[in-house]
């Protein structure tokens, strides 16, 4: 993983106006991962808009971190579901034009 993809924990936390805590929660729910360096922790930039929406959920809906744990179970599963019909689709499709 490059170093320029990794944003320090502290520059996300005041960005969106969030305690370090709330990180540490995500990552301890499984969430995100964090990356520590040089005694240093960081996020890579790929997880901000995840770690923006998981903010969000929080603190303007006041989800709880089981809550939110549940909210991405379930649109991975939903995601999943997606996929899996659209290759069935294909398939179909396939078959369809012999």
């Amino acid at each position: 993983m490059e170093t320029t993809d990794l944003i320090p924990v502290q520059m996300v936390c005041k960005h969106y106006k969030i305690p370090v805590a709330f990180i540490n929660n995500l990552e301890a729910f499984e969430l995100i991962e964090i990356t520590s360096e040089n005694d240093d922790i960081f996020i890579h930039k790929t997880q901000l808009k995840r770690v923006e929406k998981m903010a969000r959920m929080h603190y303007d809906l006041d989800i709880n971190f089981e809550g939110i744990d549940v909210i991405y179970n379930l649109l991975d599963q939903v995601n999943e579901l997606k996929k899996e019909i659209t290759d069935l689709h294909n398939r179909l499709r396939l078959y369809e034009d012999l």
